[in-house]
């Protein structure tokens, strides 16, 4: 057996922590959009993270990192609690629902034929979908676009500051990103975030010690979860954390040379289900194990002990809570953007030759981004696929459980 080199886990855990951070910042300006209180959010963000990423090193042993995913937190704050006008301690309990439901398929072993139903050309459209939806809002919070009465959207006036900025950060963080600088998201969101308050277009903040209220935690309310609005809302949750931590775990797996039978795996499954369990209950949206994972792997992380730095780190980063509450919402959407064009890649994996894979796969990608919603994108996906592959005489390739999953997005849809 290979011996640890702790000082290299640890290394890589400072690596994978600045590398994912950025989501300290990210995390409470998109879910105070939903009316949360922002202190309590960077509370349930880092604590969050910090729970889930512990057991993950401890239990799963292995060196990945979670926390509040993007997207699904885009999704919690504009489409269900912005356009559909649920409450956010409704919200909360439907994500609370959604990792209870995601650990049970788990422990069961039902996860497997869950996953199988979804086509996989759908999946990497969602994947890219979403990362439309959030690139969408990181250039809508910059004022790059604008609303039109003409034309839905415009380009904005790029003279004006948070324009500009938002244009010259996400360069430079490209530029870092291309160099392999540990933290480049962090620190164009930290750059941006010194102009502003150096133009005077951001407040500094008033210390840089403090900690935030945990204002947030224990306020989920279940009294509307099972209503026929809501239901949609947690499949939705569900598919999506179902297959970004899936296509995640697989990725970070492969790197690391573990064969997805391994019980590891599952174990790691079962700390992303957990996290998403008690973050909903601390004041966050799903929590997910992060991509960015990747880059702790690269600097040498192999053992839980890097995922226990990463721990470490975000709770450390509690203390520092001023900092992150003087962070302007402009200052992250360099960030936002960037994010979107990352999840683009899995567009090159879709089978462009044959219409009735590529065309509800299309219909997915600019549903999400067009409707501005996560699950109305995806179900004018799964509506299409079933439809288009009934008619073309190839029903065989629909599996039985992507009929429930249609018909209930039909439901939604027409009643």
């Amino acid at each position: 057996m290979e011996e640890v080199n702790v000082k290299r886990e640890v290394l890589a855990g400072i690596t994978t922590f600045l590398t994912m951070s950025y989501i300290l910042a990210v995390n409470p300006i998109i879910l105070s959009a939903a009316g949360m209180p922002k202190d309590g959010v960077i509370f349930a963000t880092a604590a969050s993270a910090a729970l889930a990423t512990f057991l993950m090193g401890t239990y799963a042993k292995l060196p990945f990192a979670l926390a509040p995913g993007m997207g699904l937190n885009a999704y919690f704050a504009y489409t269900v609690c912005g356009q559909m006008g649920v409450s956010w301690k409704t919200a909360l309990s439907a994500v609370f629902l959604e990792g209870v439901i995601f650990l049970i398929l788990t422990v069961s072993g039902v996860r497997s034929a869950i996953f199988k139903a979804i086509p996989k050309n759908l999946s990497y459209a969602i994947s890219a979908g979403i990362g439309l939806f959030i690139a969408l809002i990181g250039l809508k919070s910059s004022g790059i676009i604008e609303p039109s009465q003409d034309t839905l959207v415009k380009l904005g006036n790029l003279r004006e500051f948070s324009p500009a900025v938002t244009i010259a950060v996400l360069i430079l963080t490209a530029i870092l990103i291309k160099r392999k600088v540990p933290g480049a998201l962090l620190w164009g969101i930290l750059l941006a975030t010194t102009i502003g308050i150096l133009a005077g277009k951001a407040k500094p903040p008033s210390s840089i010690l403090g900690f935030p209220h945990p204002s947030a935690a224990f306020k989920l309310d279940f009294s509307s979860l099972l209503s026929s609005s809501i239901i949609p809302v947690v499949i939705t949750f569900l598919i999506v954390d179902l297959f970004d931590t899936v296509g995640t775990l697989s990725a970070l797996c492969t790197r690391l040379g573990i064969p997805l039978n391994d019980n590891k795996v599952s174990k790691a499954l079962t700390c992303d289900a957990v996290g998403t369990a008690v973050g909903s209950l601390m004041g966050t949206s799903t929590v997910t194990t992060y991509v960015e994972s990747a880059s702790g792997v690269a600097a040498g992380g192999k053992t839980g002990i890097t995922a226990v730095t990463v721990s470490v780190l975000f709770i450390l980063s509690l203390f520092f809570y001023p900092l992150i509450s003087a962070i302007p919402e402009f200052a992250t959407a360099p960030a936002l953007i960037y994010v979107g064009s990352f999840m683009m890649a899995p567009l090159r994996k879709i089978e462009w030759e044959d219409a009735t894979e590529s065309l509800p796969a299309f219909i997915t990608l600019v549903g999400i981004p067009f409707t501005f919603s996560i699950s109305d994108g995806m179900g004018l996906g799964f509506i299409s696929y079933t439809l288009v592959k009934l008619l073309s005489g190839r029903k065989e390739e629909i599996n039985p459980t992507l009929f429930i999953v249609t018909v209930i997005f039909l439901v939604k849809f027409f009643m």
